[in-house]
């Protein structure tokens, strides 16, 4: 997964993998979520957008569907416990 540290009052980061079609945004509040089945050219145009926040209200919430992910899912399996890591599948 590619993950770009965006300039955004947002996101803190946003991600793509393109075999999977997933996005993934990383709020600036800490919250974590992934959006299925985004074309390449959504998460481009998101990066590219003057403002991410309202590019992705207009182009991404309500078009796609989506899950929070778990934060225990974001610690290093060390940090678990050796609980197995959340995965997109």
């Amino acid at each position: 997964m590619l993950i770009v540290v965006v300039d955004s009052s947002v996101f803190a980061t946003v991600g793509f993998d393109e075999a999977q079609q997933l996005l993934q945004l990383n709020f600036r509040r800490g919250e974590v979520y992934h959006y299925f089945g985004v074309p390449a050219s959504v998460f481009e145009a998101l990066l590219a957008a003057p403002s991410q926040g309202r590019y992705f209200h207009q182009a991404v919430l309500g078009r796609y569907r989506f899950a929070r992910v778990p934060s225990a899912s974001l610690m290093p399996s060390s940090e678990q416990g050796g609980a197995t890591p959340w995965h997109v599948r």
